[in-house]
């Protein structure tokens, strides 16, 4: 198999994943209908950033590591699932209160200017929910290493594999987003806004508890 014949094999297969409605999807919709385009752009970029991260950790063994450790991916498993639940239990709480439907307490800011801060924080949203899901590493460890040809190196490969889920993810984003500014106006709504809080909402607190329950 050469390089070409991988990349086009698993752009197949990166990009069936991709259209998959998930966890992703759900955070870039809420952030493209709660908040505004450069924050779900923002979202979307840390979604993908952790994508990054966990197609070169898988090159090089580091997600063997957690293959092979119960520990380390039980360690991980329950730091995920605890900031999932507390992200959508923030998520609801704020949807059910009465109080109009402000800026999200996701992520610390800094002391960033408010623009920067808010595209800081919607970057930390998407990587952090990525970076903190396992079954993203365990996705990327059991197909990665299927699309290495002989002969080349690891680390480029996997990066170069990671880097084709990240484009045709942002490719995916996009559309989702240009296609929530077009009924803007509806969407951007209060009422809308605390619907959209409480699906997600409850889909991260769902993911989260599966993700602690759920053997490994």
């Amino acid at each position: 198999m050469t390089v070409a014949q991988a990349l086009l094999s698993f752009a197949l297969v990166a990009g069936l994943l991709t259209i998959i409605p998930g966890l992703d999807t759900a955070l870039v919709l809420r952030s493209a209908i709660s908040r505004n385009r450069g924050y779900a752009f923002a979202t979307a970029l840390g979604i993908t950033t952790g994508a990054m991260v966990w197609g070169t950790a898988a090159a090089v063994g580091v997600s063997a590591l957690l293959a092979a450790s119960d520990l380390a991916y039980r360690v991980l498993v329950f730091a995920g699932a605890g900031y999932m639940v507390w992200l959508g239990a923030s998520m609801l709480w704020r949807s059910f209160s009465r109080r109009p439907a402000g800026p999200s307490p996701d992520l610390p800011g800094g002391t960033l200017p408010p623009a920067d801060r808010d595209l800081a924080k919607g970057w930390l949203l998407g990587a952090g929910t990525n970076l903190l899901n396992p079954k993203v590493g365990v996705f990327y460890i059991a197909t990665i290493p299927q699309f290495i040809p002989h002969e080349t190196a690891p680390l480029l490969m996997g990066a170069l594999l990671a880097g084709v889920h990240c484009l045709l993810s942002l490719a995916w984003f996009a559309l989702l987003i240009f296609g929530t500014s077009l009924a803007g106006k509806w969407l951007s709504s209060l009422k809308t806004v605390r619907i959209v809080d409480r699906i997600t909402g409850t889909v991260l607190v769902g993911f989260g508890v599966k993700l602690a329950l759920q053997p490994r």
